[in-house]
């Protein structure tokens, strides 16, 4: 890594030491020296940032994050506090001309996205929201077939996420932006309108509290429906036992099923036989005769992958917020995705009879 890295590490800053930083954030920074050298953090939790002085000595620490914006040392502000915190933290990095990496959701409402937009425009385009899901491999196989002939012309895409967690922080509190509509399914949607041919036109949604011991929900299911028909299934449901769970993608198609599973690079594809034609018949209005409809066909299944030098995963990630930060590359996703995507978020929540109480 070190020798294609040949310019210095981004210089980072950490804003909230908690679990999505410390299990998603660090350990990146950790492994890779050669990409990033933190070199503040801010936290109220003394205890916490006393973790990050042990594994990064020369780093400064505090208390509060306008102190910590004060050190001119810096190239990005990673940004994973509470959620109903999110744009007022973004909008201090951005007046002082940092790059800022922002958890997802980047905003609760979309006059919120729009506010947080108009001061990365005037930022330099510095803003960037941690959408993990573009660079999940189960995704990316799902991408990656949208356009396999063998499916044949494809009617639904189903996405899924399933846990069993009785949550009991403030991701689960309605006043503090908690709820599943904004932690899980910006990322969700998000995947869904890559997937998906041309932009949904209508949309259904419900939103249940099951496992979570907070106010908000931890189950939301919904359907975006595109001009052609073709439609998006999603469901995150955080109150699934712990059992077989279901595949994270299906893509369907009038010859055939795409499934891959939880963060698997690898999935399957079954399929009418290629060469195999049903042979041609209409339907009859007369009385139909006693016996079972069902024709015998081949049926074809292949295991298919990502190609072998496609990055993916946080790896990928990290390495493309260094690639942007240090050499102007675009970044693969924009900040009018982000917000398209807080939109249909917010509109569950508004329109869900649960998520409005």
């Amino acid at each position: 890594m070190t020798a294609e890295y040949q310019r210095p590490p981004i210089k980072i800053a950490l804003m909230g030491l908690g679990r999505a930083m410390f299990s998603e954030h660090y350990p990146v920074f950790k492994a890779h020296p050669s990409l990033f050298k933190v070199v503040a953090a801010c936290d109220l939790v003394k205890e916490r940032r006393d973790i990050v002085a042990k594994d990064f000595p020369e780093c400064r620490m505090f208390r509060q994050f306008a102190d910590m914006l004060d050190e001119r040392d810096i190239d990005i502000v990673d940004i994973a506090t509470c959620t109903n915190m999110h744009v007022k933290h973004a909008l201090m990095s951005l007046k002082r001309g940092c790059w800022t990496l922002l958890e997802t959701p980047m905003a609760l409402t979309p006059d919120e996205a729009q506010v947080l937009r108009g001061q990365a425009q005037k930022s330099k385009n510095r803003l960037i929201v941690l959408q993990r899901g573009l660079f999940a491999p189960d995704f990316m196989l799902a991408r990656q077939m949208m356009t396999d002939p063998r499916l044949g012309p494809i009617y639904q895409i189903r996405i899924r996420r399933e846990d069993f967690v009785r949550r009991d922080d403030w991701q689960c509190v309605k006043r503090l932006g908690g709820g599943a509509a904004y932690y899980a399914m910006t990322d969700l949607v998000l995947q869904a309108l890559r997937l998906l041919p041309t932009p949904p036109i209508q949309m259904w949604s419900e939103l249940k509290r099951i496992a979570s011991l907070g106010d908000a929900e931890d189950y939301v299911h919904v359907n975006l429906k595109t001009r052609e028909q073709i439609s998006a299934d999603i469901e995150f449901n955080g109150g699934a036992l712990p059992c077989e769970h279901s595949p994270s993608f299906e893509i369907r198609g009038e010859r055939g099923v795409f499934k891959a599973q939880p963060g698997a690079a690898q999935g399957t594809l079954t399929t009418i036989d290629p060469n195999f034609h049903f042979p041609r018949r209409r339907s009859s209005v007369r009385t139909p005769p006693i016996r079972d409809m069902h024709e015998e066909f081949p049926i074809v299944t292949d295991t298919v992958s990502l190609p072998s030098n496609v990055a993916y995963g946080p790896t990928a990630f990290w390495k493309c917020i260094y690639d942007t930060v240090r050499t102007a590359a675009p970044f693969p996703l924009t900040l009018d995705e982000s917000i398209e995507a807080v939109k249909f978020s917010h509109l569950m929540k508004k329109t869900s009879p649960y998520g409005s109480k």
